[in-house]
Parts: structure tokens; C-alpha cells; sequence
């Protein structure tokens, strides 16, 4: 596999202490699908009534766990439930091999439960067109049905990882009429990410009570403004998928309650925020802001083609304020501008007002700012009220060097 150089620089000092949620615990193992010497197995059991919600990657070149997750989706949910997740290989283009490995583990998986089968959601991630050993995960079901543990979050975070410098973790406690609900999830992404629900992985557990159909509106609403607002290098997997279990354990109903849907939208925003970090190579975290465009479609356009672009991301890079850069990739989004209202801004710097360079324009200024890991950068497209904001990172020599030699 890919050589991983050391912990991004972006990365947080520590992975965060999650609390328990109860109605779900953990187990992981070395199953030797592609890494020795790691965890690359987790398997994650919920109790039953279980709510479980979930949106995933649009490509047209599905793996077969998202192709059999988004066919279960919806089901009953009286009986318990399993996450069962793979890293080292995507299971993706393997055609019926595909189909008959990932029967194979949720069998497996079933069995071990004693829990239905259509109740056992898989994903897989890693390489793509490879076969996926799946006799090396049913081997070990059967252990990791009867070792599962309520603080094994944090392992079950490792296992899932590829070529992640960390592991990623966010929670949320909210009080509701007096009694606490809590909200745990996990993530796993560096590179192949542009979601379009990359190769992104994520896995949040609440013991909310709510109806699926309610949880699944909630979580597709908050995931057009976090995970679909992420970009590392604008490369949608085969894999990406994000499952969101409700246990109902605490007894809190959670139903048209705004405290607990702000609660899932920030632990939502904190892991698509941490992929980014974590974005192959990446140095600079760069939060790109687009107000005034005609519609707010239009402004995430724009703001994604910026975030999007090789020059752009590459002058991040080398610290270089090229605003021209984001000229450029504001006129070829293919949403309206208009090159004399168009205005820039890097950090607090006004570089460019009404299409053109600002009078009071200050390169040092700007230049100061790039120098930053946290950056800010500004655009408003003076037609509209339309506005957006996405994530993204530069680009570096290291993501050349982690994907040369992504199989080897």
C-alpha cells in the first residue's frame, strides 16, 4: 500500500473522548484482508428498534456494499441491527464476486448477530477491482460477535482507516425536557473526496428514539451542507457511504426537536471538517465563502470550482495570494458572473472589489495570511443573495506521492 508520511499537520492533538451511547458497542480485528499487523475489521451491534438512516456516493459505479445498504434502507426496524466494515479493499468493479462476497458477510455477520440478515449493513473501502477476500472476515465473526465492547468506538475508528494519518471522532450531548441524549461518530477519508451524497466512510450512533422515515430526512438535509460541502481533489468514490443509527435506548423522543437535529448537524460538520484535514498531502485547511450569486445553487458551484482547482489549490500550496486564480475559476464554473461586479477577499484582505484590483490592496497582507494553516477566502458575485460555503484543502507533492503508489 500507499507510503503514509507522518500525522497531518491539521490534525487534532488527540482523538476525543466519546461517551458511551447506549444501545450499541464495538469490536475489532485483525483479519488480514490487505494490512498485517492492524485492525481492519469492525463490527458495530445495535439493539433492536434500531432507526437507521443513511445517504451514499451517486456514482454510477456503485460497490456492491452501497448497492446492498441502499436496498435495505428503509426496512423494519424491530429487531437489532450490525454495521460490519472492511478497509484494504473496496470491494467496487468486481462485478458478481462483488455481490456474492458481500451475501457471504452479512450472512456471516446474521448468524453470529442471530439477528436478520436484512439487517446487516457492510461497507467496504480500499482498492478498487480486486476480489475481495471475504472468507478472511467470516472467519472471524464469530469473535467479534461475542467480544464486543460499549468503549470500542476509538478501535472501531482505526480499523476502518486506509490512508488516514488519524482516526477521526466527534460527539454531542444535548439536553431534551430535562433528560440527555448523546450523539458518537466516527469517520475514515483522505483522498477521493468530492462526495456526492471519497473514498469516505462514516458512522454516527445515537441513543435518540425517532422514526427512520424522520431521521433519514434530517440526515439527508444536514448532509448537503457538510459532507456534500467537502473537497480534497474532486473525486467522487465508489464507496462513500454514512450510516446513522438511533438506538431509541435513552427514551427521549427526539421528533421535530431543533436542539437535537443542530446537535447531529455539528458532529455531521466536525467529521467532514476532519477528512479534510486529514486530505492527502494537505497543509492548509481553506474554508471557501461565495455570497451574492443569483441563486444559492449557483454559489456552491462557484465555490466548488474554486476549491476544485488544481491552480487554485497549488498557489494555497506554495503560499503565493494569486487572486487571479480564483477569477479564473469563478468564470469557468458555468453559473452566472459578471466579471466587473465580481469581489475577492483572502482572510480580512480585500484584494479585488467590482472586477478589478482593490485601491487599497496590500500583497504583504495577503501574503501573510496565506502563510497561515487556517485559511479564509472570500468571493461575492454581486447578482444576488445566493451563498455557500465548502471545505477544502492544497494541494501538494505529498498527495502525488501517497497515489503513485496507492497498490504497491
Amino acid at each position: 500500500m500507499a507510503k503514509i508520511s507522518a500525522v497531518s499537520p491539521l490534525a487534532p492533538e488527540a482523538f476525543p473522548a466519546l461517551p458511551l451511547v447506549e444501545g450499541v458497542t464495538f469490536a475489532t480485528i485483525a483479519a488480514g484482508v490487505r494490512y498485517q499487523g492492524r485492525d481492519d475489521v469492525m463490527l458495530a451491534c445495535m439493539t433492536p428498534g434500531t432507526a437507521i438512516a443513511g445517504v451514499f456516493t451517486t456514482s454510477a459505479t456503485r460497490a456492491a456494499p452501497v448497492l446492498d445498504c441502499q436496498a435495505k434502507l428503509g426496512g423494519a426496524s424491530g429487531s437489532a441491527a450490525a454495521f460490519l466494515v472492511n478497509s484494504g479493499n473496496a470491494n467496487a468493479f468486481t462485478g458478481r464476486n462483488g455481490e456474492d462476497a458481500v451475501g457471504a458477510i452479512t450472512l456471516a455477520t446474521a448468524t453470529a448477530c442471530d439477528i436478520p440478515q436484512e439487517r446487516v449493513f457492510t461497507s467496504s473501502t480500499g482498492v478498487i477491482g480486486e476480489p475481495l477476500p471475504f472468507d478472511r472476515i467470516t472467519a472471524h465473526l464469530k469473535a467479534l460477535a461475542e467480544a464486543q465492547d460499549a468503549a470500542g468506538i476509538e478501535a472501531a475508528a482505526r480499523a476502518i482507516m486506509t490512508t488516514d494519518t488519524f482516526p477521526k471522532g466527534a460527539s454531542a450531548t444535548v439536553d431534551i425536557a430535562g433528560r440527555r441524549v448523546t450523539i458518537a461518530g466516527i469517520a475514515k477519508g483522505s483522498g477521493m473526496i468530492a462526495p456526492d451524497m471519497a473514498t469516505m466512510l462514516v458512522y454516527i450512533f445515537t441513543d435518540a428514539k425517532i422514526p427512520q422515515a424522520e431521521l433519514q430526512a434530517m440526515v439527508s438535509g444536514h448532509n448537503a451542507c457538510t459532507f456534500n460541502c467537502i473537497t480534497v481533489d474532486s473525486d467522487t468514490s465508489t464507496s462513500d457511504t454514512l450510516l446513522v443509527a438511533a438506538t431509541g435506548a435513552s427514551g427521549v423522543d427526539v421528533s421535530g426537536d431543533l436542539a437535537f437535529s443542530d446537535a447531529l448537524h455539528g458532529v455531521m460538520l466536525d467529521l467532514a471538517h476532519q477528512v479534510v484535514r486529514d486530505g492527502e498531502g494537505a497543509t492548509k485547511f481553506v474554508e471557501i465563502s461565495v455570497t451574492g450569486a443569483a441563486t444559492d445553487a449557483d454559489a456552491k458551484t462557484h465555490a466548488l470550482s474554486v476549491a476544485n482547482s488544481p491552480l487554485v489549490k497549488t498557489a494555497i500550496a506554495g503560499e503565493d495570494p494569486n487572486w487571479g486564480r480564483v477569477v479564473m475559476a469563478v468564470g469557468k464554473s458555468g453559473a452566472a458572473a459578471d466579471r466587473d461586479l465580481l469581489s475577492i477577499r483572502f482572510g480580512d484582505v480585500v484584494v479585488a472589489e467590482k472586477g478589478w484590483v482593490s485601491p487599497g490592496y496590500d500583497e504583504a497582507q495577503a501574503a501573510a495570511h496565506m502563510k497561515g494553516q487556517e485559511l479564509f477566502i472570500g468571493v461575492d458575485i454581486g447578482l444576488g443573495d445566493g451563498r455557500a460555503t465548502v471545505w477544502t484543502c492544497d494541494l501538494t507533492h505529498g498527495y502525488i506521492d501517497i497515489n503513485a503508489d496507492y497498490r504497491s
